[in-house]
């Protein structure tokens, strides 16, 4: 399985469609991540998706006859959780993958944060401080494997 990010061709917005949860994982109480996998040309890939609250149980509502029990599990775990991260996992045969049939999902790409400023080392050497903020700047240009939700579209069959 691939990184959905290394398939990309450019970092513009982008939809995915046959998209599978696999796990929830509160981060704090007012985020969350899905961690997800989508055929994209073809081929399986994995992805983050960083979520508020509101855009989980969006995507909950559209998992067909599994929404109302999946609600039911998270509101559950949210009421019980004591440590973050919390994590709900379904690649089990107890609790397969979330299908998200008929669904599109708009996907932005998210960058790494700068760095912060570290003081120069004076012993460096010139040559190896400009190859390795070469390094440092390709990093810090490419984006994560976690997107943003932009929207959601549902297929309508005539």
């Amino acid at each position: 399985m691939r990184r959905l990010i290394d398939a990309l061709a450019d970092d513009t917005d982008f939809f995915v469609e046959h998209v599978q949860l696999t796990a929830v994982v509160f981060d704090n109480t007012d985020d969350v991540t899905i961690w997800a996998t989508t055929l994209f040309d073809q081929e399986l890939h994995f992805f983050h998706l960083g979520l508020q609250f509101q855009q989980l149980d969006l995507l909950l509502r559209l998992a067909g006859d599994r929404a109302e029990a999946l609600q039911e599990e998270v509101a559950e775990a949210l009421a019980t959780v004591t440590e973050w991260p919390c994590l709900l996992e379904y690649t089990r045969e107890e609790k397969p993958p979330i299908d998200l049939d008929g669904v599109a999902l708009k996907l932005s790409c998210t960058y790494p944060a700068d760095a912060p400023f570290e003081e120069e080392d004076e012993d460096a050497e010139p040559a190896e401080a400009e190859d390795d903020n070469e390094d440092a700047d390709y990093e810090a240009s490419m984006p994560h494997n976690i997107f943003y939700l932009e929207d959601v579209y549902l297929r309508i069959e005539p």
